[in-house]
């Protein structure tokens, strides 16, 4: 089956009345595709440790009979690298990568058993998992681990998810 891309939604950053309208901030928060709810959600860029961790996901959504949400991370920087300001804004870059993802993993074949999409997210990676996790109520998170200098400074990607995720993770090595 082939997968599409969701864009975000518009209204995803409004901030909703819960007490005006209780319906309508659920409708916002639940408007993902119902196909695949209860899915499996696995944090893909393309390096060799997230096409593992891909593998893993595809597996487990199969064994489950569930879709397979695929969230690739774009960048995002804060506005102090541009110039040179104090306040931690953060400025979203343009990241053709996630068009090239989705390309490479619409001509997969090893993606052919099970249904998939690919949702393009930019922030904080831990966070923006997390976030997809509770609106598709997935069943899991499955991501690859960090090796390098970078992970041992600041912390691997899978242990901050690991310690505050709401549904169980899944680190592939």
């Amino acid at each position: 089956m082939a997968g599409h891309e969701f864009p975000e939604p518009a209204d995803r950053k409004r901030v909703a009345d819960h007490a005006a309208a209780p319906e309508a901030a659920e409708e916002t928060r639940h408007s993902c595709d119902p196909a695949f709810r209860h899915g499996v959600v696995v944090g893909f860029d393309g390096s060799m440790s997230s096409e593992r961790a891909l593998a893993y996901a595809i597996g487990m959504a199969v064994r489950s009979g569930s879709g397979l949400i695929i969230v690739h991370v774009a960048n995002r920087l804060p506005t102090t690298v541009w110039a040179g300001c104090e306040p931690p804004v953060f400025v979203d870059v343009p990241d053709h990568r996630t068009e090239v993802l989705g390309l490479e993993l619409a001509c997969a074949d090893y993606l052919s058993e099970v249904p998939w999409i690919l949702v393009e997210r930019g922030g904080d990676i831990c966070h923006e998992l997390e976030e997809v996790g509770r609106e598709y109520s997935a069943d899991a998170i499955v991501v690859g681990s960090t090796h390098g200098l970078v992970g041992r400074i600041f912390g691997s990607v899978a242990g901050r998810l690991a310690r505050r995720a709401q549904r169980p993770v899944v680190v592939i090595p």
